[in-house]
């Protein structure tokens, strides 16, 4: 497995871990069903280790992904981009083979996921 995250994704992950309570943290990268186009992606912080999860390190951020989102997330690039409303992390899916009008939804040849009912972009 293969994620990548950019200087500012990775300053801003680690600026995020600050503010959190708790020790050992790490980041949590990982696909759902829903959205526009069936397949979400989630990030969070989390300190559990599950049977299956693959971790890397990525300039002293521990990243974690499921063994099921594994192959979805493989060679994934994680940025943050600051704008005048805020900011915001973006994924680069090179697995996607279509995406929501947002970008936080996507399908690949060989999963399409669960759509919502509705689409909330």
């Amino acid at each position: 497995m293969n994620i990548t995250l950019t200087e500012a994704a990775n300053f801003r992950v680690k600026e995020m871990l600050k503010e959190q309570p708790g020790e050992n943290l790490f980041l949590r990268v990982g696909v759902g069903g829903g959205g526009c186009s069936g397949l979400t992606y989630g990030m969070g912080f989390d300190d559990k280790m599950i049977d299956g999860d693959q971790a890397l390190e990525d300039r002293g951020l521990k990243v974690v992904v499921d063994k099921n989102s594994a192959a979805l997330l493989n060679g994934v690039t994680i940025d943050f981009k600051q704008n005048l409303s805020g900011g915001g992390f973006t994924i680069d899916n090179p697995n996607a083979i279509s995406t929501c009008g947002c970008g936080n939804s996507f399908k690949t040849s060989d999963n399409a996921g669960k759509p919502a009912k509705q689409c909330d972009c």
